[in-house]
């Protein structure tokens, strides 16, 4: 039964960080992309910085999200690497 707890919170954890990356890069990058682009970052439209650099720096910020969540999921079920 520790065995599924630990798996059931790994997928879910999975699935909830797969939504994120499918908001910053498809919401964000194309259908927001009229609405953001009322506003600027850097010189470029926002929709713009989204779809070429945005989704870029949102994809290594749920890199570091999962590890960090995941160790934390680790230690709860004594599964950790050390």
């Amino acid at each position: 039964m520790r065995k599924l707890s630990y798996w059931g919170e790994n997928l879910r954890l999975a699935l909830i960080l797969l939504a994120a990356w499918f908001a910053i890069s498809f919401g964000c990058g194309v259908l927001l992309a009229d609405f953001l682009n009322q506003f600027t970052l850097g010189g470029f439209k926002l929709g713009f910085w989204f779809a070429q650099q945005g989704s870029l720096y949102g994809f290594l910020a749920l890199i570091f999200v999962y590890v960090a969540l995941m160790n934390r999921i680790d230690r709860k079920h004594g599964v950790r690497e050390d």
